[in-house]
């Protein structure tokens, strides 16, 4: 007897809910853009992918000091903003292709709730739970 492989299942968003979705992301990528002005430089040969500036207070120790601390600080800082960009530039790309809000994993439809409290999610409370561990 032939297994059948679970089959996506096309989730039945409105398109208003996709449009509030896309416009929250839009929203968000603008402000994330913005903040990473603020210290870093974008990096031409990669997308998504910017670089912390350092900073130039002075040529005193203590303005040296501060000018490595303060770099060193910004570079976490630049790689969570760097990744939460690429996540959201990756739910963009799915709303593009009409695959947002199907789980990566299982190809289920993920929950509208999920969505509107995520709207990164690209996997169900299901798969994330299996991934995390938590079940």
């Amino acid at each position: 007897m032939a297994v059948k492989k679970n089959a996506a299942k096309k989730p039945s968003f409105s398109k208003e809910f996709l449009e509030k979705m896309k416009e929250q992301l839009l929203v968000q990528k603008s402000k994330l853009e913005k903040d990473l002005a603020k210290f870093t430089q974008k990096n031409p040969h990669v997308a998504d992918d910017f670089d912390s500036k350092f900073p130039e207070y002075g040529d005193k120790e203590d303005e040296n000091a501060a000018e490595v601390a303060d770099y060193a600080a910004r570079i976490p800082l630049e790689q969570n903003l760097e990744k939460t960009l690429r996540d959201i530039n990756q739910s963009l790309e799915r709303l593009k292709k009409k695959t947002y809000g199907i789980c990566k994993y299982c190809k289920k439809a993920i929950e509208e709730k999920r969505l509107k409290a995520r709207p990164t999610s690209s996997a169900c409370v299901e798969c994330k739970k299996a991934i995390t561990q938590e079940i």
